[in-house]
């Protein structure tokens, strides 16, 4: 339900705007549906060069750009007021459907030329210098509340959520649906996250770190949401980023606070029960074939990742279920076996998983390993707020890092004692929730099974839709991914 609200007012009523906006230039009413499109068409009614076009494919000048292509599109209307900006920019789904029925709103002409600036007084009183840094002081104050409190662009870097996503899938993750967390580091470079481009050094400054605080959201993470948080890791040194600067990372929420979870031979069980797979994740498979090729274009349309040859017949894949059913029919194809690790085998992914990974949260050096790996883990119990759990050689190399890192406590390990901020501890009440994230691609994604839980006070917010999918290894024609356009997220 909060899918179909979020994509009501962020597509069906700024387009349903734009539409009747663009028949009072005179221009077809679809034009204004049409995406990428309807921004040259805007470009051409306000008066702007086309160049524009290229900038709002850059990320991070692309949201300025929009605002200023808006802004440029809205006083060709006649809004020249800085209400009427900001309400056209931060509440889009409101105002461009609300002018664009209005009788009393009519296309004066394209603002960005002299003869409209001359006829309409519009920036008479301002050099051209004053008049741009007003505007980019606009554009970055409005940019900036709208990636704080409402939506945020973000683009996918990895392979982990393959192929429910795809590298290069552009997407806008809701800042509403979870409640908009309040920056932790108020003092930093717009649009610049942890590292200023090009010289590579800190975009903020952490001097001033203001407590965590979350406004009222549409509804909590639910198991099954696609997520956008903080990776927790960057808290370590060398990093030691604080909480909101720490890179951003996208999985799929599998536990929340009080669920016991488990892996056993690679289905996750929550409390007791099977969740649901993504239909779309991938996984690991030793395919066995008669020794011929494999055709190139099956290879692409199957979307077979990390081919790996064993030897003249067989080779190892990362793809789907759906991919592996229909490689099934080819008569060359022998068999397809999911390469699942059984209990205390070696982690397929290499190294140890977590909480082994990390031996600062080891009591003593004899401390039992779990033999978890990535399709047998657990069962493990994530942390609610409230939640008292009983501190031991088992549950501190599981905790312990929460507890001392999330939680701002200062933990020693005496013996086989544990001490909390000095005292003596046999029980740890938490003061935060915490949530368990995998990859969809369950053989190719560092997660929670390697790192441990994510605070709640790391969550940025839910994924809602692909917005743009650029394909790098596509061809010039074949660049953009059209049919993933405007996907929504399941």
């Amino acid at each position: 339900m909060n899918i179909v609200i979020a994509f009501l007012l962020l597509i069906v009523l700024p387009y349903a705007g734009l539409y009747k906006l663009f028949e009072k230039a005179g221009r077809p009413g679809w034009e204004g549906i049409v995406p990428i499109f309807n921004i040259y068409v805007m470009l051409k009614l306000s008066g702007r060069s086309l160049w524009w076009l290229a900038l709002i494919l850059i990320p991070g000048i692309n949201m300025l750009v929009m605002i200023g292509i808006t802004v440029d599109f809205l006083k060709s209307y006649g809004k020249f007021r800085l209400w009427e900006h900001i309400a056209g920019v931060a509440l889009a789904f409101i105002y461009l459907p609300k002018w664009g029925f209005d009788k009393d709103t009519k296309y004066l002409g394209q603002s960005a030329s002299p003869e409209f600036r001359e006829k309409f007084k519009v920036g008479l009183k301002k050099t051209p210098a004053r008049e741009w840094a007003d505007a980019i002081i606009f554009a970055v104050i409005a940019a900036t509340l709208i990636r704080t409190l409402f939506i945020e662009a973000y683009v996918i870097p990895s392979a982990s959520m393959e192929s429910s996503l795809l590298i290069g899938d552009y997407l806008f993750v809701s800042k509403v649906n979870y409640g908009a967390r309040l920056p932790m580091t108020p003092v930093a470079f717009p649009f610049a996250h942890h590292t200023m481009p090009l010289i590579n050094t800190k975009a903020y400054w952490d001097g001033i770190e203001l407590p965590y605080y979350r406004l009222p959201g549409l509804s909590d993470v639910k198991k099954g949401d696609v997520v956008v948080f903080n990776y927790p890791m960057d808290a370590d040194s060398p990093l030691l980023r604080p909480v909101d600067k720490r890179e951003n990372y996208i999985k799929r929420c599998q536990g929340t606070p009080g669920d016991t979870l488990s892996l056993v031979n690679a289905q996750v069980y929550i409390n007791g029960k099977a969740a649901i797979t993504p239909p779309n994740g991938e996984m690991s498979y030793t395919v066995k074939s008669d020794g011929s090729e494999i055709n190139p274009q099956l290879i692409r349309d199957l979307h077979l990742e990390d081919i790996a040859p064993i030897n003249n017949t067989d080779f190892t894949v990362n793809t789907t279920l759906a991919s592996v059913n229909t490689l099934k029919g080819y008569s060359n194809i022998k068999s397809v076996t999911p390469n699942i690790a059984t209990a205390n085998q070696p982690d397929l992914m290499g190294g140890d998983v977590y909480p082994t990974k990390y031996p600062k949260y080891k009591i003593t050096p004899n401390f039992p390993r779990f033999n978890w790996n990535v399709d047998n883990y657990g069962p493990i119990i994530i942390p609610k707020r409230g939640w008292t759990v009983k501190l031991d050689s088992l549950t501190f190399p599981v905790y312990g890092r929460a507890i001392e890192i999330y939680e701002g406590n200062k933990v020693q390990v005496s013996g086989k004692d544990i001490l909390i901020n000095g005292k003596k501890a046999d029980s740890y009440t938490f003061k935060l929730n915490y949530y368990f994230m995998m990859g969809d691609n369950r053989h190719n994604s560092e997660d929670s099974r390697y790192w441990g839980f994510v605070p709640e006070d790391h969550i940025v917010g839910k994924a809602l839709f692909i917005w743009m999918s650029m394909d790098d290894n596509g061809s010039f024609l074949n660049k953009i991914r059209w049919s993933r356009l405007f996907n929504i997220i399941r």
